[in-house]
């Protein structure tokens, strides 16, 4: 089925504390796809991120990022008030997301949400502890032991407690009850928050994609609490972390830092870990995008301490084992997984993705770089079962990208579409229809390009730091014009879903009857005083 989605992090919503979150911007959101015809949308990873505030480097697979959590949710649920809010600065610049003011500013709200939570339901604390994931408590301990150390990571902790000294955990999980409940607490509610959001998405048709990065950070609870299913010495420091060779977006590679697996106790437990993290995913998302996939076949290794990537060398990694050990546990071979498969691709990566069967990513923005032979041009797409992107998170947006080529470079995909220099305001819209055309069952365009953002649209540039996961839509950004535009592109190439509507009739009934209670209130109070004058 030929269909089109878009790719948006949840951070990049709009709204009014300083960060997108589950809210009403995240149903306006699913409007906004089925209002265009689009059937999809893609996320960036979810879980709960550290220094630098990347999703690809979070403290638990198992554990969503506290700042989504909405807080005029939380109002609603009569845990906050708006003045509570009045006060706490959240940044001012609705563009740009200032992570140090959002840490200090969203966590004060959390723990008056949770004081107040306690007041109204404080005895069920330990049924919200006793009702909280193994995997995602352990995330709970973890973030009260590294807040209780002033922030320190895992393996610098006292070494009961590195260890995990059952003994010296229980002892601190009486002593520190309330702070391992507050972490509980916001992964509880999200849960609600996020549940409502996918019924949302299921009753306009919507289907969300999740994305998981293949590596746990090293300073993370599942490194932490599954030590023996990474390669850690004996103080739990790795002895070799994760990286990718020189490309074309770093002369030294990218090291990354993650730990990696120790695939041997991997398989041992019949990759138990990895069918827990699949459980966890595959119940939240329809579509899982698995950052890295060509680390299942080799993996880079970078020898633990040097300072870039470039010593490294490729590992033999699960390979099929690991999808083996999938199918039989979901009683499937039809799973809906997306591979992440850029990179450096050998013939042995394209054999484990033509055995798993799953659908691998086309970028245009690699298309045109080497000539007719690239495999990123759409007359060289071999099969329907692949998604067709313009870019990627880690891309620059298309405007910019385009206007910033080389003049060669230009020419060629001015000669490729059949177009001139002429043309060179239309290009992002043009090259959007380009992969609309292509053979591919699914286009995603990430809303940077839909709305033609220039360099400061950019959402991350690896290698770089300070000002990646930064960026916000505008409220309003997908103005009827905009809307219409893309309805008709979708049309145009057969990509266009009719959405379902919802009925609001119930809603504006309720709106109605509450207009007349208090019109009637009005004019008593009205007639009362009139009375007594």
């Amino acid at each position: 089925m030929r269909q089109a989605g878009m790719l948006l992090p949840v951070f990049s919503l709009p709204g009014k504390y300083g960060i997108g979150t589950l809210g009403k911007s995240a149903m306006d959101f699913v409007d906004i796809l089925a209002d265009t015809g689009n059937r999809i949308w893609q996320m960036l990873p979810m879980g709960p991120t550290g220094f630098g505030d990347s999703p690809y480097q979070s403290f638990s697979a198992f554990a969503e990022n506290p700042y989504f959590l909405d807080l005029e949710e939380l109002i609603e649920d009569g845990l906050l008030e708006e003045e509570d809010l009045e006060e706490l600065d959240f940044g001012d610049d609705s563009d740009r997301i200032d992570y140090g003011k959002i840490y200090v500013a969203k966590f004060s709200a959390l723990r008056l949400a949770f004081k107040n939570w306690k007041k109204i339901d404080g005895n069920s604390i330990d049924e919200l502890i006793a009702g909280t994931r193994r995997e995602t408590l352990e995330y709970c301990e973890f973030m009260a032991i590294k807040n209780s150390l002033k922030g320190a990571s895992w393996n610098v902790w006292p070494e009961e407690l590195r260890d995990r000294d059952e003994e010296a955990l229980e002892k601190f999980r009486k002593k520190n009850r309330d702070e391992i409940a507050f972490y509980a607490f916001i992964q509880f509610k999200l849960d609600e928050q996020w549940k409502k959001l996918k019924e949302y998405a299921g009753k306009r048709g919507i289907l969300l994609m999740g994305d998981i990065p293949i590596y746990c950070a090293p300073d993370s609870a599942d490194a932490w609490a599954e030590r023996e299913l990474f390669q850690f010495d004996e103080e739990g420091n790795p002895k070799s972390v994760a990286g990718v060779p020189p490309d074309a977006f770093s002369a030294t590679g990218q090291l990354w830092g993650n730990p990696l697996y120790d695939w041997e106790q991997h398989q041992k437990s019949g990759y138990a870990w990895w069918m827990d993290r699949m459980d966890y995913c595959l119940k939240r998302y329809d579509y899982l995008r698995v950052d890295h996939f060509r680390g299942f076949e080799a993996y880079y290794s970078v020898p633990f301490g040097d300072e870039t990537a470039v010593n490294g060398e490729w590992v033999k990694g699960p390979g099929m084992s690991l999808f083996e050990a999938m199918y039989e546990h979901f009683g499937s071979r039809e799973l809906p997984i997306i591979a992440e498969d850029l990179g450096v691709i050998t013939d042995e990566v394209r054999a484990l993705m033509k055995e798993t069967g799953f659908p691998g990513m086309k970028i245009l923005q690699f298309a045109f770089d080497s000539g007719p032979a690239n495999a990123y041009l759409p007359h060289n797409f071999t099969s329907t079962n692949c998604i067709c992107y313009t870019g990627t998170h880690d891309n620059d947006t298309l405007r910019h990208w385009f206007e910033n080529l080389p003049g060669w470079q230009r020419g060629y995909i001015y000669d490729y579409m059949s177009r001139s220099d002429t043309d060179w305001k239309f290009m992002t819209a043009l090259i959007i229809k380009l992969a609309m055309g292509t053979i591919a069952d699914t286009v995603i365009i990430p809303v940077t390009d839909y709305l033609e953002c220039g360099e400061e649209g950019r959402i991350n540039q690896p290698g770089k730091t300070g000002s990646n996961w930064q960026w916000r839509m505008k409220e309003g950004a997908f103005t009827e014009k905009k809307k219409d535009s893309i309805r008709r592109i979708l049309g145009t190439y057969g990509r266009y879903f009719d959405a379902p509507k919802i009925e609001k009739e119930s809603e504006e009934a309720s709106d109605e009857e509450e207009s007349k209670v208090k019109s009637e209130g009005e004019s008593k109070t009205e007639l009362k005083e009139s009375e007594t004058e």
